[in-house]
């Protein structure tokens, strides 16, 4: 098949987009970074370089292709995330019309309800068109954005790994992680490879009309996420703390996020602590996938010396 990959070679694009080279798939992947065109053709797949904001743009890149894999990623020089996302969205739907495409993976996320982001709509808008929408967890490779927390160092680059609605602290003293959900609080992981995995299969497994796919590698609480990080960099004793949701509000403005985006966070962060949005993840709980935390707990310490 034809495939368009989105996301350029991001952590989950770039093992996407590498599998279906493998299994002999044409690819084109999406960037708005002319530096990754060689590094794209270089794992087999053709590069296509401009903004998924330009309609005309998506548009060219969809012509020709048998499937896309869809996914819209943060832009933070805009002040209203919900708008450029909408307009990506849109973008996705016309190209997808116009293209003539019936087979789709649309990447969003296990809040997307609680964050109002409903695909409802957007599939409306695509009779004919067979869709899956991958909802994956809290990614592992949240934690990297936590590192200096870890070390003690206070407040974290908030405005980093946003685009999994997961993990999220400030102020931290060593071995300590915070967030407005935490303790024992029970949370779901996912590693960007087992989502990749996700995608592939769902690219390559037939689907008749609109698929809810929820995708997971692990399911634990709060503290038993800080034991087992904890234990790969040499502080068993970590610990994750929960703060109210005023504090984590403050914060993320003392990052320099922009307003609603701060508090639409805070918003699914606390659907998280109350449990509404582990109740829609079990109405459809998946087969974990198999890379466990522990397995991403080794990558992470190497990082971390």
């Amino acid at each position: 098949m034809k495939i368009v990959v989105t996301g350029s070679l991001g952590n989950i694009s770039r093992p996407l987009s590498t599998a279906l080279v493998k299994k002999g798939h044409s690819v084109t992947v999406i960037s708005s970074n002319p530096d990754k065109r060689k590094e794209i053709e270089q794992s087999g797949a053709k590069a296509y370089i401009g903004s998924l904001t330009d309609a005309q743009f998506v548009a060219e890149a969809f012509t020709g292709a048998d499937a896309v894999y869809c996914m819209v990623p943060f832009d933070f020089s805009v002040a209203d995330q919900d708008a450029h996302m909408q307009q990506v969205t849109a973008n996705y739907v016309t190209a997808i019309q116009h293209a003539g495409i019936r087979k789709v993976v649309f990447l969003s996320g296990w809040a997307a309800e609680v964050a109002g982001h409903d695909m409802t709509e957007v599939y409306r808008q695509l009779p004919g068109v067979n869709v899956s929408e991958l909802r994956p967890a809290i990614f592992y490779t949240n934690f990297y954005q936590m590192m200096d927390m870890m070390r003690g160092k206070g407040m974290m680059g908030l405005a980093m790994g946003l685009r999994a609605y997961g993990i999220r602290a400030l102020f931290g003293r060593r071995g300590l992680l915070l967030g407005n959900y935490g303790d024992n609080d029970r949370i779901v992981l996912v590693a960007p490879e087992d989502i990749a995995a996700a995608a592939l299969e769902e690219l390559e497994t037939p689907v008749t009309g609109i698929k809810i796919r929820y995708v997971a590698s692990e399911e634990l609480t709060c503290n038993e996420v800080a034991a087992i990080l904890g234990g790969a960099i040499g502080k068993p004793w970590m610990k994750w703390i929960r703060i109210s949701d005023k504090q984590m509000l403050q914060g993320y403005k003392m990052a320099g996020l922009p307003e609603q985006l701060a508090a639409s966070l805070v918003k699914m962060q606390a659907a998280v602590h109350d449990g509404s949005i582990l109740a829609r993840y079990e109405r459809q709980r998946p087969v974990l996938g198999k890379v466990k935390l522990k397995d991403f707990a080794r990558e992470f310490a190497k990082r971390y010396i």
